[in-house]
């Protein structure tokens, strides 16, 4: 049997289940974007992750406000702190622990 996979970019094993870490490198040495398309295609990325970032809206909020019309495209420091925090938050994620299947349910 094997002892360890990867699954959905996930290192499954019978002990856990952690990120693949080379996955994650390209989103750490991402630069800040700097046009609204960028934007739109980290937030996306970001976006398809967002149940498990824990108040991902009002830390998304500095950046996604740079996608409304009429905006003038400021990347400044506010925006780039989200973006950062939001790095992180999609590259560092708990261990989870898979469960004891000898016990009964």
């Amino acid at each position: 049997m094997v002892k360890q996979g990867i699954v959905l970019g996930h290192k499954v094993s019978s002990k856990s289940i952690e990120v693949d870490r080379a996955k994650i490198s390209t989103i750490e040495y991402l630069p800040p974007p700097m046009s609204v398309k960028g934007i739109r295609s980290f937030l996306g990325h970001a976006g398809f992750y967002q149940r498990f970032i824990k108040d991902f809206s009002k830390i998304s909020k500095p950046v996604s406000t740079l996608l409304m019309n009429g905006v003038a495209f400021d990347f400044n420091e506010e925006c780039l702190h989200a973006f950062k925090v939001l790095k992180e938050k999609l590259t560092t994620t708990p261990i989870v622990v898979a469960p004891n299947w000898d016990l009964p349910f």
